[in-house]
């Protein structure tokens, strides 16, 4: 029962899915703003700030795609989206993009006929307890109970981990990253389990954030990244090669400091075609010749907007490991702009 009710869901996002016009470049530009799906709150990731300002690694995403359309990066709505409405909102129209740590997976690429732009951030799910548990491995946690949060790939994920390991659990079903908080904090649940990045985001958040323990474990690959409705080649391409802007900018050293200086023209010519200096990649796209450049200025290149958010040197404290450049030996890799 449980498998036709999710198969008849499925079937009816695509519905929507097809029933949304595909000119969505017209319609940002007449709205004057891009409506863009991130999380409810996840620290580092996508959260209003003190002034209520929204900032984060996702969120300077969205951004970046508005400088690139609209030529101003505030000119963003940002809409709130939990595990389960997220792609109801990007299939109806509701938003224009997710950038909202989404994974990459075949069946909400091809059944749900969601479109992933590329990969922000390379992860994996994995698990944190409390110190005092006294628990060194995911293999320790028999009988555990667990928070996680509805409509994510996590569900599967565990089930199957502790299913192969032939150890089992409650789960503690929740629907946002504060739910999840609440909860873990007030012990509802001996384990909070999501992306290794969201365990690190919530954590940073805890008074005691020593008093938690990130097991080594970690269970699946979860490739994050934006996603845009099927049906519409344009505009997957704008925020496909947006993501690629930054990425690629910082393979090839431009950065917030440099880039008016750079724009100018260089002795690279895929600087120069980076950043309009040379060629018509912009024309190609629907768009004018500085339309990578503004992206680039909003927060500058990906390693600059990593660390800014999410980095080492934040509370978050993450490494970059995966999400180094592919010169670097990470998986960060964007095709040539040419």
């Amino acid at each position: 029962m449980l498998k036709r009710y999710l198969m008849a869901a499925v079937t009816g996002l695509g519905m929507i899915a097809s029933t949304v016009t595909a000119a969505t470049l017209d319609d940002v530009q007449a709205r004057g703003k891009l409506n863009c799906g991130v999380n409810t709150g996840l620290v580092g990731f996508a959260a209003p700030d003190a002034n209520g300002e929204w900032a984060g690694f996702d969120v300077a995403v969205c951004r970046a795609v508005a400088a690139a359309v609209l030529n101003d990066a505030s000119a963003v709505e940002f809409l709130p989206q939990t595990g389960k409405t997220r792609f109801t909102a990007l299939a109806s129209g509701e938003v224009d993009m997710l950038s909202r740590n989404t994974t990459w997976t075949f069946s909400r690429d091809v059944d749900l006929k969601f479109e992933f732009t590329g990969v922000n951030y390379y992860d994996g799910q994995g698990f944190m307890v409390n110190r005092d548990l006294g628990v060194s491995s995911a293999g320790d946690l028999d009988g555990a109970t667990v928070c996680i949060q509805t409509g994510t790939t996590t569900e599967l994920n565990l089930a199957d981990f502790f299913r192969s390991n032939n150890i089992s659990y409650e789960p503690v079903p929740i629907e946002t990253n504060a739910e999840a908080r609440q909860q873990y904090l007030a012990g509802s649940c001996d384990v909070y389990t999501t992306d290794a990045s969201g365990l690190a985001a919530t954590r940073a958040t805890f008074e005691n954030p020593d008093d938690h323990v990130l097991l080594p474990e970690i269970i699946s690959k979860e490739p994050l990244g934006p996603l845009v409705r099927h049906g519409d080649n344009q505009w997957g391409d704008i925020v496909r090669w947006t993501l690629n802007a930054l990425i690629s900018a910082e393979e090839l050293g431009v950065t917030s400091a440099n880039i008016a200086e750079l724009s100018a023209g260089t002795n690279n010519p895929e600087i120069n075609r980076l950043l309009g200096s040379e060629g018509n990649l912009g024309e190609m796209l629907g768009l004018d010749a500085d339309w990578a450049k503004r992206a680039i200025s909003v927060a500058g290149n990906y390693g600059e907007i990593f660390d800014a958010y999410i980095g080492e040197s934040t509370p978050i404290g993450l490494s970059r490991g995966l999400n180094a450049q592919w010169t670097d030996g990470g998986l960060l890799y964007a095709p040539p702009f040419r």
